[in-house]
């Protein structure tokens, strides 16, 4: 247990700790920008493989709670969704994203800066990431899950949020119309009139995602070496 909890602690520390703080400011001081993404790409592929290699070789014990048909059956109900926002999320251009913020500049309103799911949250990866953690927890029960879970439930609550201040902060009055359109929470700018639901901008992320969850629980039993029924 203490390996899985070192390997957690060293995912989310390499990328909460440099890319949201101001360390990240000194590192493409020395290296520039892409001598920084290039080391911070390579830091990151090694500690998230670090973390699913010691999530593998563990035995799942002991267990915090009993698994449940019901708790079993909360992923085949929540990836789908989990699968249309990490899909969707990239097929419509999100400031949000790396190199992306010179979408900005399209204008001030709802229906220039936002298309698609990007009207239902800004940040449909970090969502799609919480869903996919939270349904697999809640399912597994075990210490071991509890925390390789966990670690990306918390990568994904605090990334949106971490995402926001760095990009309020480097893009100043640039930031703040597209901000105002939209919301870290989902639905939230469209409940409060900021935005709207455009039902036709969503048929094709929904479909592609739809799509996408199939051939992932069709792999999963490669993916994961669990077989699902």
């Amino acid at each position: 247990m203490a390996l899985m909890l070192l390997a957690s602690v060293l995912f989310l520390g390499t990328h909460l700790g440099i890319s949201s703080t101001n360390l990240r400011g000194h590192l493409v001081g020395m290296v520039g920008e892409r001598g920084y993404l290039g080391v911070y790409s390579l830091v990151a592929l090694l500690t998230l493989g670090y973390l699913i290699w010691v999530y593998a070789a563990l035995p799942r014990y002991p267990y915090l709670w009993e698994p449940s048909p019901i708790l079993y059956a909360l992923p085949k109900v929540i990836m789908p969704f989990a699968a249309i926002l990490l899909v969707g999320g990239f097929m419509v251009r999100n400031p949000t994203a790396v190199g992306m913020e010179g979408s900005l500049a399209r204008g001030r309103d709802a229906d220039s800066l936002t298309a698609g799911l990007i009207r239902v949250t800004r940040h449909p990866f970090q969502w799609a990431v919480v869903l996919w953690a939270g349904a697999h927890l809640l399912a597994n029960g075990d210490s071991v899950s509890v925390v390789f879970f966990g670690t990306f439930l918390v990568l994904g609550l605090a990334g949106g949020l971490l995402i926001d201040r760095k990009k309020a902060a480097r893009l100043g009055d640039e930031w703040e119309p597209f901000a105002r359109v939209t919301s870290n929470v989902p639905f939230a700018a469209i409940v409060a009139g900021r935005n709207r639901l455009a039902i036709k901008e969503l048929i094709a992320p929904v479909l592609v995602g739809l799509v996408t969850y199939v051939l992932l629980y069709l792999a999963h039993p490669w993916l994961s070496g669990v077989r699902l029924v």
